[in-house]
């Protein structure tokens, strides 16, 4: 993003602009003049401090399998099966042979730990093995011919694990299995890539790179070899390798004869073609933190199968023949293909487990009585802020289709009717569905859109600024109890909320653009599609760290703007700091208030086709100052 000037305005004037802080309480400071930060985290917070709680609370178990089982759901807060996958072949046979615990629905194992899993009573030990939790979050073993765990890499230790000759047999035997399927996988892998030709090869890296490159943070396993965009040593393209870096394992293979690859490129390539066939590159981070094999994959591909199919009420999509990579294939393709389908009997969201940023696709529910309550409490605050009447949102939204000319014009203490809506539609989520913050997001001038798009300016409007977009954040007043009790502090954390969300609102809109040179260069992210509902998202993203950010639900909605449709243009989010999380209830009723917020906004669009000046001035620094304080500016600087 360039620090251009804003209409009429030198650079030397955009420059020292740049130079003023905006944040709520500092207003006409220079940026990063204090001597210190107004808050310090604690040198354990996120992740650390979470892995190191889970380690004390697991050391507290008197046996191994409930031992094992604190770390695999980081004490409660991802599920097992995600931990329990991202194990490698020799790890998964130790703990299916040691604790009898797999993800593999008809893997029979036989395990000895019942009878003396620490040595206590039962036969003499042949091996002493290892189990810990790495700083990564994953569960580590040692097993049998394999270097003790090394301790730099470990959160609190190891706990030793006495085996007896029957855990030994009983390893041996389900890492025999285990070694015959990934060779049979491997060369299935290989004989379906050689059929693709050259050119063939190279187009899935290509479309396996883009789906990298557009897609937020991930890591994925083969075996040992770790894979990722995010931190640590990147190995794939994303926001440090550029397409194309000799570092990207993906970019090394183009033009390298198939016999040079290695197995674990090899499957690599497999799965994530699989994946983006399945529903695009959103896929790949369903299989965050997890072992991305031929096998877990078909185990991922067939329950999203029978979640379509129980949605569509029939057999609409049939199993796949067998786990080949050409019958997962035709799966992943019948998946895609019906994927709208069931989007129009159902509401598809995923579920997000910040801890090991790991999403899963669900469909949802029926809307019930819990959704209901809460769009009534909704409708009830709406009806009495706006120019509105209905018992429902739809009723709203009809009434508001009728006669929309007044999101144009003045209205209350806001500039346009479509600022009022926004800030009664955010206001009343934060109320009705007991949330810390609600915000919603958006375009502050949707002419200039306009005109950009008619005259077809796609690289002025992939080189506009984040200040072209807003982001109106309510907080519940109360939500100040995790800022110290300090209203200023809760009006800086809203303004931090509503300045990353208009970054989000850059990185999407050049995903709507033709893909043309400035597009494609742009940095940016396929814009999302469908809702989603996070747990123990305070855990990695600094901000999310910083501000509390623990349960949420977005909600995107697309809005069509000239003719175009914009995928993810506006969104509403909901947060909270503590206390329960969010349900499946909850993120359809914030559903239906982004709907009705998104139709807002396209009919806005219509009126500015028509040549109506619909611009958002309000929320921006001085805004969310005053709307959280009270105040007309900080005491610091007031006169």
């Amino acid at each position: 993003m360039n620090a251009l000037p804003e209409r009429g305005e030198s650079r030397r004037a955009a420059n020292a602009r740049k130079r003023v802080s905006r944040r709520p309480s500092r207003l006409g400071l220079v940026a990063g003049a204090t001597l210190k930060p107004d808050r310090v985290r604690e040198a354990d917070a996120g992740f650390p401090g979470l892995l190191k709680r889970a380690w004390q609370r697991a050391e507290e178990a008197d046996d191994l399998r409930s031992f094992v089982e604190v770390l695999l759901t980081l004490d409660g807060h991802v599920p097992a099966d995600v931990q329990l996958r991202a194990l490698s072949a020799p790890e998964e046979a130790a703990l299916a042979t040691l604790c009898g615990l797999t993800w593999r629905t008809q893997e029979t194992t036989t395990t000895a730990a019942d009878a003396g899993a620490d040595g206590d009573g039962g036969p003499e030990p042949v091996f002493l093995g290892e189990i810990a939790l790495a700083t990564s979050g994953r569960v580590v073993l040692r097993v049998p011919s394999q270097a003790p765990l090394k301790a730099d890499q470990l959160v609190g230790g190891v706990r030793r694990v006495p085996w007896t000759q029957a855990d030994l047999d009983g390893y041996r035997e389900y890492l025999r299995r285990a070694e015959v399927r990934v060779a049979e996988t491997v060369a299935d892998c290989r004989r379906w890539l050689d059929a693709q030709g050259p050119q063939g090869r190279d187009a899935l890296l290509e479309q396996a790179k883009e789906a990298a490159l557009r897609t937020a943070p991930f890591v994925l396993y083969q075996q040992g070899r770790q894979y990722t965009n995010f931190r640590d040593h990147n190995t794939l393209t994303g926001k440090t390798l550029w397409p194309g870096h000799p570092d990207c394992a993906l970019s090394s293979l183009q033009g390298l004869p198939l016999e040079l690859w290695s197995d674990h490129d090899a499957q690599l390539l497999v799965c994530l073609t699989l994946l983006v066939r399945s529903a695009g590159p959103g896929r790949v981070e369903e299989a965050n933190g997890t072992q991305l094999t031929v096998d877990h994959l078909a185990h991922m591909l067939e329950r999203i199968r029978l979640g379509y199919n129980a949605a569509l009420g029939r057999e609409q999509v049939p199993p796949a023949a067998s786990t080949s990579v050409a019958d997962l294939n035709d799966l992943a393709v019948a998946l895609r293909t019906h994927r709208a389908e069931v989007a129009g009997h159902a509401q598809l969201y995923r579920e997000i487990h910040g801890a090991l940023m790991h999403k899963i696709e669900k469909v949802a529910r029926p809307y019930a009585d819990a959704a209901r309550a809460r769009e009534e409490a909704v409708v009830a605050r709406l009806t009495d802020r706006l120019p509105l009447t209905g018992d429902t949102l739809q009723e709203l939204g009809r009434e508001l289709a009728a006669a929309p000319h007044w999101l144009a014009a003045p209205h209350g203490d806001f500039a346009t009717g479509l600022e009022a809506l926004v800030y009664a539609s955010a206001g009343a989520a934060t109320e009705a569905f007991d949330a810390d913050f609600a915000m919603s997001r958006g375009m502050r001038s949707l002419p200039d859109l306009i005109s950009a798009l008619r005259e077809e300016r796609w690289a002025e409007i992939c080189d506009w600024e984040i200040t072209r977009f807003f982001c109106c954040v309510v907080p519940d007043p109360s939500a100040a109890r995790h800022f110290g009790g300090s209203t200023a502090a809760l009006a800086d954390a809203a303004w931090a909320m509503s300045s990353r969300m208009q970054y989000n609102s850059w990185h999407f809109i050049a995903g709507n653009l033709p893909k043309g040179p400035e597009v494609v260069d742009r940095d940016h992210f396929v814009p999302p599609t469908i809702p989603d509902v996070a747990f123990y998202s305070d855990q990695h993203h600094h901000g999310h760290v910083n501000n509390n950010v623990r349960f949420s639900i977005r909600s995107p909605q697309s809005v069509v703007v000239d003719g175009r449709r914009f995928n993810g243009f506006v969104d509403l989010r909901l947060l909270r700091c503590d206390g329960n999380p969010f349900d499946e209830q909850d993120l359809l009723a914030a559903h239906r208030v982004s709907a009705f917020t998104a139709q807002a906004t396209g009919l806005a669009a219509e009126l500015a086709a028509a040549g109506e000046e619909v611009e958002v001035t309000a929320f921006d620094s001085p805004w969310h100052w005053s709307a959280v304080t009270g105040q007309d500016k900080p005491a610091s600087r007031a006169s």
